[in-house]
């Protein structure tokens, strides 16, 4: 009796553990055009431009066996006292080729605030050395500038893989 007991716990264990969670929050996309803010005079602000490598996909095995990734691109704004302003985000695939603009007027992060890009898993237009450009500006060349970075992950079955790359200033 003991052992038959066990035998169902166990199996409703298993079962439970098979099935998928709907507890996930559905990502809601950045909406750019509400962000947008009007900057005068940018030639009195500090500008930057920094560099980001993002990975769709890697290589597993072979060359001829790929498998794919959700990339979510942070950028941060690591003052805890300053806005800093986005100019431009541009996503390249591995040829250099430019897939996407997000934005390409002044966006605004607050102290400590951070936006993210979702590429989503099933988007393997950027490949394996996929890039993302950011164009942005402080007010004060003391300002901390902003800190870029992407997690790529993928799961399957009992498998994950996850990897973290951040920005360079060009």
């Amino acid at each position: 009796m003991k052992r038959l007991l066990v035998i169902m716990l166990c199996s409703q264990v298993l079962f439970l553990s098979c099935i998928e969670s709907k507890s996930t929050r559905e990502i809601k996309p950045i909406n750019w055009e509400e962000r947008e803010i009007s900057m005068t005079k940018t030639d009195s602000f500090n500008l930057g431009q920094s560099y980001l490598s993002v990975y769709s996909e890697i290589y597993s095995i072979t060359e001829h066996r790929t498998i794919n990734l959700t990339a979510t691109v942070s950028l941060r704004n690591i003052s805890p006292t300053k806005d800093i302003y986005l100019l431009n985000a541009s996503y390249y695939n591995t040829s250099g080729e430019l897939l996407r603009t997000y934005f390409n007027k002044p966006v605004a992060l607050k102290p400590l605030e951070t936006l993210e890009i979702i590429i989503d898993e099933n988007n393997k237009h950027g490949g394996s050395g996929a890039n993302f450009v950011f164009d942005w500006a402080v007010e004060d060349e003391n300002d901390p500038e902003p800190h870029f970075e992407a997690v790529m992950i993928s799961t399957s079955g009992q498998q994950g893989i996850s990897f973290l790359t951040q920005g360079v200033k060009l």
